[in-house]
């Protein structure tokens, strides 16, 4: 999909092929996150900005979108690469509301735009459905700079009748997206704005590093506490950046491999954020290599290779949870549930940030999994799994949808995983990219 559009009528179906060895050498895609974030971000520039590590997938497509309705001129420069120029004056009035409710990254343009518009709305959105997803935080810190907003049940009101302030905000809880929004937002009002209890995740450190590009001075990035040096205005810069890879998409490469057993290797790891994944996986038995680290083209995310060997895992004693950065990454703890259904023993999967995905790890037993439902944020899980190829339909989740493919990967036989945009939401050329390394799967359509 060269241009981005969805198509209608057709439904994209995977037919996979599993019980097949993979090997060789693949590459980290840019991270999806980060593309988000930066789209956003890059409407705080009157100049050119061109982002370079931007994948074609269907969440970049959407806020391209969004962003071209109210104006934005959005230009594909090359494969991976966008150019972003904001017009003089914002149209909100044709704001394309189809493709703002299949992303909850609407909310992230409330921040840049509140230095353009005194008063403008935006829809609430969907995304991923996993259970009752707040906004809270976004609101409550966007409201501690002097933004007024009011939340109707078809969108978010927002009002700027006076002069912006510059505060100290302490996050009504530390999320990924708010406080990309409260970065944005404080980037332009002059005076020093103070975030406590900051996300320090890789797509916040990525806005970070972009902002201070554009001349805004940050304190404490990769902390808990930020501090924002707004300024008055933005220069009209000609910028260029480079996104940096995605820690989600390796953890992925490296359960593929535990999930059928097979030596891979897998390049440009943001290795800061998998640290803590990588430690528990080797208390578990996993056996891997890691190449010296090296930089990415943003300048500051440290990179390496890893090479997973094959290996016998055990269960931990321990439950496996997932926690704000330096913790397990929310968006990984799915992986370690199929990681779980591979290793000897029981283990105790809490997801307690989402009502409703842990439910989805119970899919799995379609696939010959033995995964029991304490409440709809634990999951028992017995290992280890004689895999058996099945047929299901992706959930309305991006990571357990990503779990499912993992899983037919390495049943014998043929399965169908239907209704596969979910997939295609976060991940480039999946299709060949896995076949690259020895998998065997085919795009259907019905």
């Amino acid at each position: 999909m060269q241009n981005g559009k969805e198509k209608n009528q057709k439904i994209e179906n995977f037919k996979v092929t599993g019980g097949r060895k993979l090997s060789g050498i693949i590459r980290t895609n840019a991270s999806k996150n980060g593309a988000v974030g930066l789209l956003c971000a890059a409407l705080l520039n009157r100049g050119r900005t061109r982002l370079h590590g931007i994948s074609r997938i269907q969440e970049v497509f959407r806020m391209i979108e969004i962003l071209e309705s109210i104006g934005v001129s959005v230009k594909w420069i090359a494969p991976h690469s966008v150019e972003v120029v904001v017009p003089k004056k914002f149209n909100m009035s044709n704001l394309n509301k189809d493709a703002a409710i299949k992303t909850r990254s609407i909310i992230m343009i409330a921040g840049p735009l509140i230095h353009y518009l005194k008063d403008f709305r935006l829809p609430h959105a969907q995304g991923c459905k996993l259970g009752k997803r707040t906004v809270s935080a976004h609101i409550y810190g966007l409201e501690e700079l002097g933004v007024k907003i009011k939340v109707t049940n078809q969108n978010y009101h927002i009002r700027t009748n006076k002069k912006l302030n510059p505060a100290e905000i302490v996050m009504y809880e530390s999320g990924d997206t708010a406080c990309e929004n409260l970065l944005t937002a404080a980037a332009l009002i002059p005076g020093k704005t103070v975030i406590k209890f900051a996300s320090p995740n890789y797509q916040v450190q990525e806005i970070c590093f972009f902002l201070q590009k554009l001349g805004v001075r940050i304190d404490g990035w990769g902390t808990t506490t930020l501090t924002v040096h707004g300024l008055s205005k933005i220069p009209n810069k000609n910028i260029e950046y480079y996104n940096s890879e995605d820690p989600i998409e390796s953890m992925m490469w490296i359960t593929a491999a535990i999930v059928t057993n097979s030596k891979l290797q897998i390049t440009r790891c943001p290795i800061d954020f998998l640290e803590l994944e990588l430690y528990k996986l080797k208390k578990m038995g996993l056996k891997y290599k890691i190449s010296e680290i090296y930089k990415a083209k943003n300048t500051h995310t440290n990179l390496a290779d890893l090479t997973i060997m094959p290996s016998k895992l055990h269960a931990l004693e321990d439950k496996i949870e997932s926690r704000p950065y330096p913790g397990i990454n929310i968006d990984n703890l799915p992986f370690f549930g199929l990681i779980a259904a591979c290793a000897e023993g029981q283990t105790l999967i809490h997801d307690w940030v989402y009502e409703n995905r842990a439910i989805y790890l119970t899919l799995l037993d379609r696939l010959g999994a033995s995964v029991l439902l304490a409440d709809p944020h634990r999951v028992f899980i017995q290992g280890p799994t004689e895999w058996k190829p099945a047929q299901a339909v992706c959930p309305p989740a991006l990571r357990p949808s990503v779990v499912l493919l993992l899983a037919m990967l390495a049943a014998n036989g043929t399965s169908i995983l239907r209704n596969v945009y979910m997939i295609n939401r976060g991940y480039e050329n999946i299709v060949s990219r896995f076949n690259s390394i020895g998998a065997k799967i085919r795009s259907t359509e019905d």
